[in-house]
């Protein structure tokens, strides 16, 4: 699941709370993106990145909704606001697919995504690096202004590594860096999640 979130949002702590609860989770992969579009208003968000602004844009252009925080987006397909910890676990229950995807591996420096003619669609590999620690940030200005909120998951880099449309791919890994790594094997142009693997 990607949250689209901002710390200068007040709708927005309640959202990253149930994302926060849900990030042990083992069968669960909550990825906090942080946008830019509320920056303007007064407080710039420290994790905020164009690319995770432009992300959330795309998944609009195919259908979910306007720009706006927060929004959860589960497995690419099914588009709620997230402050609702019910509504997120009924959102995660009927996002399971019928079909697992193909599988993904890191082999050495290279990442390994197996074959898969049940779900092949001409496909984006993306790499995300994402902080998993809980980080308390003090927030100076804008509608949370005197608050600290915390925050876990949260994205730090966005890469599209390569492509997948149903054969068996392998393409190189950048070097590990600090930050915990997950793939995603993404139909094209903001669809729908195909398959997901933490990797070390």
């Amino acid at each position: 699941m990607e949250l689209f979130t901002a710390q200068g949002c007040a709708a927005c702590p309640p959202a990253q709370a149930v994302v926060n609860a849900l990030a042990d989770r083992p069968d669960v992969i909550a990825l906090s993106f942080s946008v830019t579009y509320w920056d303007a208003l007064g407080w710039h968000d420290r994790f905020g990145q164009p690319a995770f602004t432009e992300r959330q844009r795309r998944y609009a252009i195919v259908g979910h909704r306007q720009l706006a925080t927060p929004q959860v987006l589960v497995n690419g397909r099914i588009a709620i606001t997230g402050r609702d910890p019910a509504e997120m676990a009924r959102a995660i229950r009927n996002a399971e697919p019928a079909d697992p995807g193909p599988s993904i591996r890191r082999s050495g420096a290279a990442l390994v995504v197996g074959a898969d003619r049940r779900t092949a669609r001409p496909a984006t590999l993306w790499l995300v690096q994402y902080d998993p620690r809980t980080v308390l940030v003090p927030i100076g200005a804008g509608e949370n202004s005197g608050r600290i909120l915390p925050h876990r998951n949260v994205v730090r880099g966005l890469r599209a590594i390569g492509r997948w449309s149903g054969d068996a791919v392998r393409v190189m890994l950048p070097p590990a860096s600090r930050w915990r790594r997950v793939v995603l094997v993404q139909a094209s142009d903001g669809g729908g999640i195909i398959a997901a693997a933490r990797i070390s």
